[in-house]
């Protein structure tokens, strides 16, 4: 009886949560991101047509198609995506192809027509909502595009006349932009700001973002934009290119949490955004991230340097801050080294370090695409195989930030702390209950490779079993707790308390432990939001906690 009424009580309050989980940075911290560009990762006709990525035209991926693939995404760990601007875009054919990547805005107020209807959208946001996942769409500020007037390339001076204004909605008038001129000097925030981007073939006209009207207007879109879909956070394109007081403003009337590009190395540059908005996408870390792993020579302690110097520049923004290994804009790991040893380091650093994890679509699939446009590619010719060994990676890592998460709920707070190690092709951290070890000797090399997480880290107990929850297999921690691990084929390990894997490595035991009927109980609610334990608990004791 106490049973039945327990799981309907659960069930039901499933059924009443609100379409809108979270918005804030709070909630963000936790989640786990997986992003697409949405013309390239799903069909909604099951079809698989080739997609040239080097004709940059559209290849028919919808929001129908990103709804019909969700399990493929959920089931990898992730419970946040993040799809490609969604509004108007320049229609037919530039000097670069079509806008089938979404970031050549020609009009607010309207859905690129390509990527489906309001409603597929609306179902989308509701079919993640439904999943208890996470939407964020990725939007355009700094600029818009208009083409000649004439043909569809410029010339040598491409003057701001020469464009079709007209074209563009709302702001279809030159005097809605800053004067024409291209960013000479990136040294130079004032042209940073008000020049434009984009080359003679196709300027970016750089909006006008000191005029008030304009603030005005961007401000009542974007807070009807995601109240129309649900929306629960913003990718901001080319934010270092619109003056710096304009993002507070902005972030108020989206009401939701709000990560910006910052595409430049320097921590502290990049850090003086997260004073205007949420968050940042980490690039300090990630230039020196694929310079570690990109080869077996690769410079560790670069890599570890920024990371220190990241944490504090960027504050507490360091945990809400975009940690990557691949998108859009760069060229895939792979491009780079397919040594499977050095990727799976690699794809690691983002799941275990400070801030939110974000995936590149196809990351888990081994694509290999260079530069724009190749690092683009359709990913329905991959079938979706969740064979690949780097989908089980991806589901190791996301298993393993949850079940530290769960084990410590100041994970999220915690800065990652470097620990000395002995050799120069190793680094490790901890952040409690985790240790992350890292190598970049590869998958050939024949070097011994061991790492040492000290008893004085107080994170494992005398002879406590330390599991490494890529693999599920354990050493011994010694008498005073310390752990020595061994490398394997030049691959990461993440290191926690078998106390703590029972989720991830569910035939991995802690010592003395055995099943019991409130861990049994445990394990059956495992998918369900905790917050609804919360609440039945509070009934029973008569809290109240609303």
């Amino acid at each position: 009886m106490f049973k039945s009424s327990f799981f309907s009580f659960v069930l039901l309050s499933s059924l009443v949560a609100p379409s809108v989980l979270a918005a804030s940075a709070d909630d963000w911290r936790g989640r786990s991101i997986y992003q697409v560009v949405t013309d390239r990762f799903a069909r909604d006709d099951n079809q698989t047509p080739a997609c040239n990525t080097t004709d940059r035209k559209y290849c028919g991926g919808t929001w129908k198609g990103i709804t019909n693939r969700l399990d493929y995404i959920q089931n990898m760990g992730f419970d946040s995506v993040w799809i490609s601007p969604i509004v108007g875009n320049v229609e037919g054919t530039t000097a670069y192809g079509e806008a089938y990547h979404g970031y050549w805005t020609s009009n607010i107020n309207t859905l690129n027509s390509h990527f489906g209807t309001a409603d597929d959208l609306k179902a989308l946001s509701a079919a993640l909502h439904s999943r208890k996942m996470y939407l964020m769409v990725d939007i355009v500020v700094n600029h818009f595009v208009a083409l000649n007037s004439t043909s569809p390339t410029g010339t040598a001076e491409t003057p701001a006349s020469n464009l079709d204004f007209s074209t563009i909605t709302p702001f279809n008038t030159v005097s809605s932009y800053h004067p024409f001129c291209f960013i000479n000097d990136y040294n130079n925030q004032t042209d940073v700001e008000q020049c434009w981007l984009g080359d003679v073939n196709l300027p970016l006209a750089d909006l006008n973002t000191e005029d008030t009207e304009t603030v005005n207007t961007m401000n009542s879109w974007i807070n009807k934009l995601v109240k129309d879909y649900d929306i629960d956070g913003l990718r901001i394109d080319t934010v270092k290119h619109v003056r710096k007081d304009f993002w507070p403003g902005f972030k108020q009337a989206a009401g939701v949490f709000a990560t910006g590009e910052v595409l430049l190395g320097d921590p502290e540059y990049v850090a003086g955004y997260t004073k205007v908005i949420d968050s940042v996408l980490d690039y300090p870390n990630w230039y020196q991230l694929i310079e570690a792993f990109g080869t077996t020579s690769g410079n560790l302690s670069a890599l570890t340097s920024m990371a220190t110097q990241a944490q504090k520049a960027y504050g507490d923004s360091a945990f809400v801050a975009g940690s990557f290994l691949e998108n859009h804009d760069q060229p895939r790991f792979q491009a780079t080294t397919t040594d499977m040893a050095l990727v799976k380091n690699a794809m690691a650093w983002p799941f275990v370090h400070d801030g939110i994890p974000i995936m590149y679509y196809g990351q888990e699939q081994g694509l290999t695409g260079k530069g724009d446009p190749d690092n683009r590619e359709a990913l329905w010719p991959s079938g979706y195989d969740t064979s690949k060994p780097l989908v089980a990676h991806v589901k190791s890592l996301n298993g393993a930030r949850k079940a530290a998460v769960a084990a410590n709920s100041a994970f999220l707070t915690t800065p990652a702390q470097f620990i000395p190690q002995t050799q120069i092709s190793t680094f490790a951290f901890t952040k409690g209950p985790l240790a992350a070890l890292f190598t970049n000797t590869g998958s050939s090399s024949s070097d011994k490779v061991t790492w040492t997480i000290p008893a004085s880290t107080k994170l494992f107990k005398a002879n406590e079993k330390a599991v490494d929850v890529l693999t599920c297999t354990s050493v011994d921690a010694d008498g005073d707790g310390k752990v020595t691990v061994t490398a394997e084929g030049g691959n990461p390990k993440i290191m926690l308390p078998a106390s703590a894997v029972t989720s991830v490595c569910p035939t991995v035991r802690a010592q003395g432990s055995s099943p019991s009927a409130s861990n049994s109980a445990i394990t059956i609610l495992g998918g369900m939001e905790m917050r609804w334990i919360v609440v039945f608990g509070a009934l029973l004791v008569g809290s109240t906690i609303f």
